[in-house]
């Protein structure tokens, strides 16, 4: 018996799928077209999908210049950019350069309106600036601060005031180190802590950096004084890492002014040595006993008075202020968050910079401002401060008590002892020859016995003789 081409089940009177003994039922064919037909819409349906989710991540914004692709004019959801067209120069202000404005924020929203301050006064075309905020592990009111503050400046009435492109990205990281000046200075919180915030530089960069940004320009919230002009400054030098120098305003008792960055180095031969020393998830960081580098610092070698066009190469940079070319990181650099070359964050992305051949610079006399924290150490001094002076006030105020107590228990006689003492002394004679006597009878004595008269000496007796010889 030959093989038939199908399983006798198929048409099985018995099943219970319906057939005839025979032949497929109709009711079976209608089935087959209907899950034919779902799964055709189903497939279009996702298709669909993936097309909208394309357009969404794409979608042409109000402030991109775009060129749909030569080869496809016909489909407008395809655009092309030319990344040579995003280089950046030394004049980017003339040439349109845009520059993506980057600033991590975490429990900012004290330094907020400082900030903005800062940013309705900068020179460089604000059209031509996108501004990006990473808001993470924040505790405060910081997120609903930005966006009273980004509402009030872009509704500013003087359209040159507004921004360009703006983007709000939070996620948290996991960062349970405090914002106070010894928790995040403090030295067993160093290499963690960069790690992290190596981490949301990169998150930051990642989601914000768009194919016609020429420029990114990473700022600190918290920059107490910086000159308005800083991106034309920075700019005008055309290198591909640049830095401006930080220092920090300090009390009087303090010294007035201090250092504050000091991760902008050089490298030196005793810190490469103590680098091969270290184990390789070792970070190095600078300011601390624990590692002495002996490099030479940025910050140390300001002048006042210096030129502040002065350049000085660096190995490692610090994260205040650093102005990029947007081709630095589209080639590969990144903020590292592991140990690279001992180092972390923005020191190790200098490295990693002079490891791929970029040009980092950094400018000893050109300086900006941080606002200065006061440290634990600080607090301590101040609060001895201020019992000292509550300490004095209190001393002040006994001795005020003590004279008034004193003034009015005894009485001033010095007017009627001066009155009292001419009267004594107005009858008095004083004569201050040496051996003379004072003859306190002489009165009573003249009315006793007559005056015995005086002798004329001889010098005398010659005067009046040679008087009476004319007259004879």
């Amino acid at each position: 018996m030959s093989s038939l081409p199908f399983k006798s089940s198929e048409f099985d009177t018995s099943s219970s799928r319906g057939f005839v003994k025979g032949r497929p039922s109709s009711w079976y064919s209608s089935l087959i077209k209907s899950r034919s037909v779902v799964k055709k819409a189903i497939i279009g349906l996702i298709a669909l999908i993936n097309v909208f989710g394309f357009l969404y991540i794409v979608r042409p914004g109000p402030f991109y210049t775009l060129m749909p692709m030569r080869d496809d004019p016909a489909v407008n959801t395809v655009f092309h950019y030319d990344l040579a067209d995003a280089r950046g120069t030394a004049h980017g202000w003339k040439n349109n350069e845009r520059v993506l404005f980057l600033v991590p924020l975490r429990d900012a929203s004290a330094h907020l309106p400082m900030f903005f301050g800062h940013m309705e006064n900068l020179t460089y075309p604000h059209n031509l600036i996108d501004l990006a905020f990473l808001v993470s592990d924040s505790t405060d009111n910081t997120l609903q601060a930005l966006n009273q503050h980004l509402d009030r400046i872009q509704q500013n009435p003087d359209k040159t005031k507004r921004f360009g492109a703006i983007d709000i990205f939070e996620k948290d990281f996991g960062q349970a180190i405090g914002q106070g000046f010894s928790d995040r200075h403090g030295f067993a919180a160093q290499g963690p802590r960069r790690k992290l915030m190596a981490r949301a530089r990169n998150w930051l960069l990642s989601v914000a950096l768009k194919p016609d940004h020429s420029w990114v320009y990473w700022r600190d919230a918290d920059v107490q004084t910086v000159p308005p002009t800083i991106l034309e400054d920075l700019m005008s030098h055309n290198k591909d890492v640049i830095v401006p120098n930080v220092w920090r305003p300090l009390p009087d008792w303090l010294g007035n002014e201090q250092p504050y960055d000091l991760n902008s180095w050089q490298e030196s031969e005793t810190s490469l040595q103590l680098a091969d020393q270290l184990d390789e998830d070792a970070v190095i960081v600078e300011g601390y006993v624990e590692y002495a580098t002996w490099r030479p610092h940025l910050a140390y070698l300001r002048d006042p008075y210096g030129d502040p066009n002065v350049e000085m190469e660096l190995d490692g940079i610090g994260g205040v202020s650093i102005l990029t070319k947007a081709s630095v990181f589209r080639s590969g650099a990144h903020f590292p968050a592991f140990s690279f070359q001992k180092h972390a964050e923005t020191e190790g992305f200098g490295k990693m910079c002079k490891r791929m051949g970029y040009s980092v610079v950094g400018l000893p006399h050109y300086t900006i401002w941080h606002i200065y924290e006061p440290s634990s150490d600080d607090i301590k001094h101040m609060e001895w401060m201020a019992q000292e002076e509550e300490r004095h006030a209190k001393e002040e105020k006994l001795r005020q008590m003590h004279d008034e107590k004193w003034r009015s228990g005894f009485q001033d006689v010095g007017k009627e002892w001066a009155i009292e003492k001419a009267n004594i002394l107005k009858n008095t004679e004083m004569e201050f020859n040496f051996g003379s006597k004072q003859n306190w009878y002489a009165d009573d004595a003249q009315d006793i016995t007559p005056q015995k008269q005086q002798q004329p000496q001889p010098q005398q007796q010659q005067q009046q003789q040679q008087q009476q010889q004319p007259q004879q």
